[in-house]
């Protein structure tokens, strides 16, 4: 304990401690009601049509924010776009006529299987 009470020096920020099993699993569960809802309303990116997914997902946005640290929520709403993206992306390869091809172990990994 410092002179003045603070426990953590002048000009430093608290240090900040990981979310337990508990804590990420309540992220969790808010995330995927927060997505749910964004689902329901046809909303994929809740960054660019922030007004609308507040509009319509208001309450479980806050819930998510809550839940979740900061850094999460921005990670979590970039991926949900990028893995739409991907999807889109791979159904159109697919519409196209592309066919999915095995791609050899990189060297140096082990094999599960003798070839």
């Amino acid at each position: 304990m410092g002179l003045f009470g603070s426990s953590t020096p002048a000009g430093l920020p608290p240090q900040k401690i990981a979310p337990n099993r508990t804590q990420r699993a309540a992220c969790w569960e808010a995330r995927d009601g927060f997505f749910a809802c964004l689902d329901a309303n046809n909303i994929i990116d809740a960054i660019k049509e922030a007004p609308k997914a507040k509009s319509a997902c208001g309450a479980q946005e806050v819930a998510f924010e809550r839940d979740c640290v900061g850094s999460w929520v921005e990670y979590f709403k970039k991926r949900r776009v990028m893995e739409h993206n991907r999807e889109q992306m791979l159904k159109g390869l697919q519409n196209e006529g592309a066919k999915q091809i095995d791609v050899p172990q990189p060297v140096g990994q082990a094999q599960t299987s003798p070839k």
